[in-house]
């Protein structure tokens, strides 16, 4: 069953994913804003910012590390769980904790870029290149995840 992992997803439910993952990543960046007391103006996946604006861009979806999160779920989950229940809820958690580290890098790289250096948002090396850093984040909200659904559960 781990094999069907190598067939591609058609288009439709790829472009489905995306938007999903960009109204989330949105949705939690404007959380993040309002709980650093940030000051903004957003329009749809835009924000106005002190500085600069910056838009939640089909790019920053995180759609190819929300995939390698489901695949490492998937597994984790066999290795690790007992129950179906528990196997699903874990691949449910992907969607949640990828919109999480989304909207957490978004944030970071407007906080560097505004008190740091510019050129962090202009293409420096954690804009470009600074994804896995945030998987990372995302396997160890996993890992949290799947240590809580593995413990005994006491009726």
């Amino acid at each position: 069953m781990f094999l069907t992992f190598v067939i591609p997803l058609p288009i439709v439910w790829m472009e489905y994913a995306v938007t999903a993952l960009v109204a989330g990543s949105t949705d939690t960046t404007h959380l993040l804003f309002g709980a650093l007391g940030v000051p903004f103006v957003q329009d749809g996946s835009v924000f106005y910012l002190p500085a600069f604006g910056l838009e939640v861009a089909r790019e920053c979806s995180g759609i190819r590390s929300s995939i390698g999160l489901v695949i490492t779920s998937v597994l984790a989950g066999q290795i690790f769980l007992d129950r179906p229940w528990k196997k699903i809820a874990l691949a449910l958690a992907v969607f949640p904790v990828t919109v999480l580290k989304n909207g957490a890098r978004i944030v970071t790289l407007y906080l560097l870029s505004y008190f740091v250096d510019m050129r962090i948002i202009e293409g420096g090396f954690l804009h470009r290149s600074g994804g896995f850093i945030f998987f990372g984040v995302g396997l160890v909200l996993l890992g949290y995840i799947l240590w809580f659904l593995k413990k005994p559960f006491k009726s």
